[in-house]
């Protein structure tokens, strides 16, 4: 139905882009002590782009589904720290936990996006 394809907008693909990003953020925490481990992000601003532009390929029947597939490599991108340790890992955990808290809230917001469009279907449905 195209009401619902259409319904949610962007906040679909949002939100399984923070959830990618902070699996990337959280992979950077778990190798803090790796040897030559590079951190790494996303790009939100790039995908984000990417996903509005329409890039997609066109389905050649109405009852295809379209696939969330996870990130390729070329939308990560490796940060640049600001000190880098002896070893050769560029991971601060400082900057990884305040990047990690901040990707939390803004998936939060996310979801309260969607539970607001669920909610506005909700009571159309209804009648309210």
């Amino acid at each position: 139905m195209k009401l619902f394809d259409s319904a949610f907008g962007i906040h679909e693909r949002a939100l399984d882009m923070r959830s990618q990003r902070m699996e990337v953020i959280s992979r950077n925490i778990a190798n803090v002590d790796t040897p030559h481990y590079k951190a790494q992000d996303i790009d939100f601003k790039k995908v984000l782009d990417d996903t509005q532009s329409d890039r997609r390929l066109a389905a050649t029947h109405s009852g295809h589904i379209e696939s969330s597939e996870p990130l390729s490599q070329a939308e990560r991108v490796f940060t640049i720290p600001f000190n880098t340790a002896l070893d050769g890992n560029t991971v601060e955990m400082s900057v990884e936990q305040a990047k990690y808290g901040k990707a939390a809230a803004q998936y939060q917001a996310t979801l309260r996006f969607l539970e607001s469009d669920i909610s506005g279907i909700r009571k159309a449905l209804r009648g309210d």
